[in-house]
């Protein structure tokens, strides 16, 4: 009432400034988790400079066959050492690279017979998460993107997919959405071969498509290191056209038994090593395995410099609200907060004002009902 202008700012200041205090709390929160993830990446790379050293030693073919399998027990262990970190758990519980899917180990391993062993060995190891990302609000209408997809971050090599059906005279028969790589593409009814791949090529998923030249089937190509992800979401697109099965079966491990995958995870370039070197087969070593190993190795450093850009921002974010948050107090302080000398003093003035009120009635109407009573 005395100050409607300063209630009206008070009105919006406060509600701000909760606002902006919960900005700066889920910066820190997000910085926390960037650096157990960056601790894991990094130590990543430790392991796997190691097991590149053992890929140069093991290609040179001055060593033995025992010298060869020996080399190969440590990688075994590298790899053994590689998993846990990819399947890492932070201090709230949660699976670290899962994607979303928090609550469950990030990869899954099958162990069986590798030529030259005499026990059972690691033979695949297979994402078991999502490539879902989660947009956490860090200023007012502004996002950082949580990355933790571990078939982005545990991978190697781009990945090809070749498909094995001839789609020259291909047609939709009736119009659905596909996913690639967490894009939703909208099919049509009567759509070719050719206006999909120019709608996957459009999308923003990091895939390029085109048309096989000599079998006419659909090629996928990512454009960085990462795990392709299909899927029919409605309709039967891409099981018609022989690339994925059945609606029964999940990415990423989907794709038709005629297509032909190539490029693989850092798991898959460790076990490759530690095979060629149970067998001896120093040609192996020297020429994929090593390529693969080199590609690993520049992927999980893009990976680690791009979460550390994150953290800087998520840094200058959090100053920056901090230091908002504080100019907010201050104006609210400025507008709602009470002068208490001020107050004091207009406090006793006012029960000045009712004691002379009181005294001056009591005076002026000093009869009372016992004087009609005579």
């Amino acid at each position: 009432r005395d100050d409607p202008v300063a209630a009206g700012h008070l009105v919006k200041y406060q509600p701000y400034l909760t606002r902006v205090n919960n900005f700066e709390k889920n910066g820190i929160t997000l910085s926390d988790q960037f650096q157990y993830r960056e601790g894991y990446m990094t130590n990543s790379v430790e392991i796997l400079q190691r097991v590149r050293e053992l890929a140069v030693t093991g290609a040179n073919g001055i060593y033995t066959q025992d010298d060869m399998r020996n080399m190969a027990v440590e990688v075994d262990e590298l790899l053994q050492e590689l998993v846990l970190n990819a399947n890492a758990v932070g201090p709230d519980g949660n699976f670290i690279f899962a994607g979303t899917n928090v609550n469950a180990p990030a990869f899954e391993i099958d162990m069986g017979h590798v030529e030259g062993a005499v026990q059972p060995l690691i033979s695949a190891v297979r994402y078991n998460g999502t490539i879902d990302q989660n947009q956490v609000e860090i200023d007012e209408g502004k996002y950082i993107t949580v990355d933790n997809v571990g078939s982005k971050t545990f991978w190697a090599e781009n990945q090809r997919v070749f498909g094995g059906r001839d789609l020259s005279s291909w047609q939709a028969k009736e119009s659905g959405i596909i996913n690639v790589d967490g894009q939703k593409i909208k099919i049509e009814t009567g759509d070719t071969v050719y206006s999909l791949i120019s709608k996957i090529n459009s999308s923003g998923a990091a895939v390029k498509a085109s048309v096989d030249p000599i079998t006419s089937g659909l090629n996928l190509t990512t454009t960085d290191a990462h795990q392709i992800w299909m899927e029919d979401v409605s309709g039967t697109t891409l099981n018609e056209m022989g690339i994925i099965k059945d609606a029964s079966q999940k990415p990423p491990y989907n794709f038709a038994d005629n297509v032909r995958v190539s490029g693989g995870s850092l798991f898959d370039s460790v076990i490759q090593l530690r095979n060629a070197l149970l067998k001896g087969d120093t040609d192996a070593i020297g020429g994929r395995v090593l390529a693969s190993l080199d590609s690993g190795i520049g992927n999980r450093t893009t990976r680690i410099a791009k979460s550390g850009s994150e953290y800087e921002r998520l840094q200058n974010d959090i100053l920056r609200n901090s230091a908002t948050a504080l100019n907010v107090t201050s104006n609210i302080s400025r507008e709602g907060d009470l002068d208490i000398t001020q107050a004091i003093t207009d406090q006793k003035m006012l029960e000045y004002t009712q004691q002379a009120t009181l005294s001056n009635a009591g005076k002026m109407y000093s009869s009372s009902l016992l004087n009609y009573m005579k």
